[in-house]
């Protein structure tokens, strides 16, 4: 399958065209910053921003899906990539036919997301990080469902929990709206998108994913996550 991955330069998106190619996929990477991504068989790197139209109509050409694992940082300032880039997207694969969409949203994105157990990140990490520094954010990542899901395409959400770097896939768990659970590592998420792309359980619906085996060190979560991230 010749599929586009855009944000294929950033921390999940690595993995994501990393395993991708392992599976024996072709890989189309979207990206502002081309000299980050290595030549490798099977990888052709397309320079586009997300949010402009055009650039995403050329990009995407002659591919038979499109994944996204687009991210921005923490911002106080209203934030716009989400939707603006499901917009562009969305419009430009109807216009080439193309009918698979994945995209990366978060568990935060349901209102009823609640990890069962988990006290402390439901009364002070949550409301703190996700509703207050995170709160444009997330208001975006709700445009970007909501525009999506207007689509007449066969997309699917993808909600992770908090997102942590791991060297290896690991058992994780998925199901449908969102998972019970507040952590999501990389290689799964991208292991959990790159399955579903050939199952097709949870299509026209959104898909929760998290890691089950291991947990990261919350400060740093927060800190590279939330505040650093690039």
């Amino acid at each position: 399958m010749r599929i586009a991955v855009f944000g294929a330069n950033g921390p999940t998106g690595r993995h994501l065209t990393d395993q991708a190619l392992a599976a024996g996929h072709k890989v189309v990477a979207v990206t502002r910053r081309p000299g980050s991504l290595l030549a490798r068989p099977g990888l052709t790197v397309a320079v586009a921003d997300a949010t402009d139209p055009a650039a995403v109509d050329a990009a995407i050409g002659g591919t038979d899906a499109v994944l996204s694992a687009l991210g921005a940082r923490f911002d106080k300032e209203t934030i716009t990539m989400y939707s603006a880039s499901a917009a562009a997207i969305t419009e430009a694969m109807t216009r080439h036919g193309i009918k698979r969409l994945l995209a990366v949203s978060s568990s935060v994105a349901d209102p009823n997301w609640r990890p069962t157990g988990a006290h402390f990140f439901n009364h002070v990490l949550d409301p703190l990080v996700n509703r207050r520094l995170g709160r444009t954010l997330h208001e975006d990542m709700r445009r970007m469902e909501a525009v999506i899901g207007q689509a007449d395409l066969d997309w699917t959400l993808v909600r992770p929990s908090g997102l942590f770097e791991h060297p290896v896939v690991t058992d994780y768990h998925v199901c449908e709206t969102s998972a019970d659970g507040v952590f999501t590592a990389r290689p799964d998420l991208a292991a959990s998108m790159l399955r579903e792309l050939e199952e097709r359980r949870y299509v026209r619906t959104a898909m929760g994913v998290i890691t089950t085996d291991v947990k990261p060190n919350i400060a740093k979560l927060i800190w590279q996550e939330g505040v650093k991230k690039k």
